[in-house]
């Protein structure tokens, strides 16, 4: 299989931003630089907040930034994009008609990942934005699995945990993970969805084991459809 390069249109948010190119650097099976994923990444930061324009909170439309990111891309040689962000997938077959590269989706292969893993009843965690869209919901539910989203309060807690404190560039609260936990356990959740980029940098600072990460999910299918291996 050709190799292909790989671009990422990122600011969604900036650290998830930089988390990804790290996840591809040590999941691909290398020996050398050579063996490496090639990638070009943006880490445009202007790309309006995606759960805003969703609620209706603002009329600022990431859409079109996010094409035009991708076609920066398309001109700067990659061949296959990847969008480190769940609530911009909501716009996925808009972007998708206005680009010629193919975007991988997201959410379709993290909730494959679920399938794969026998789920039956899955947790979805992500912003207000992704989880008002149904998104997930939609995916899950194509593979045979039902969908459970936090109650509005325990969404409060993840909404925060987001924006308070990943985005605000602050720890994450093992105090409020234990919240949502809590939550998706009397649920009787058989696997929990991270389903923002975010929680994937809580998933990683407060060590947890037992999520299905939504960012790990995109980092391993883009380094297979660029043509390279998975440790």
């Amino acid at each position: 299989m050709k190799k292909k390069t790989l671009g990422i249109i990122g600011g969604v948010g900036p650290l998830a931003t930089m988390f990804i190119g790290e996840i591809i650097v040590r999941r691909t099976a290398a020996e050398k630089d050579q063996d490496h994923v090639n990638m070009v990444i943006t880490n445009n930061t202007n790309i309006p907040d995606r759960t805003a324009f969703i609620l209706g909170e603002s009329r600022e439309n990431p859409v079109p930034v996010i094409v035009s990111d991708a076609k920066r891309l398309q001109e700067a040689g990659v061949e296959i994009l990847a969008i480190p962000c769940n609530t911009a997938h909501s716009f996925l077959n808009e972007i998708q008609q206005g680009i010629e590269l193919p975007v991988i989706d997201m959410i379709q292969e993290t909730a494959m990942r679920a399938k794969e893993k026998g789920a039956r009843r899955v947790g979805i965690l992500g912003t207000t934005g992704t989880i008002s869209t149904g998104i997930y919901q939609a995916a899950c539910e194509r593979f045979d699995m039902e969908a459970v989203v936090p109650h509005e309060d325990v969404q409060a807690v993840v909404m925060s945990m987001i924006y308070d404190d990943i985005k605000a560039g602050k720890p994450a609260d093992p105090e409020k993970w234990a919240i949502i936990r809590q939550a998706m356990e009397d649920a009787q959740c058989d696997e929990v969805i991270l389903g923002c980029t975010e929680l994937s940098i809580v998933s990683q600072e407060l060590q947890l084991q037992d999520c299905i990460d939504s960012l790990l999910v995109l980092a391993e299918t883009a380094i297979q459809r660029c043509g390279y291996k998975v440790k």
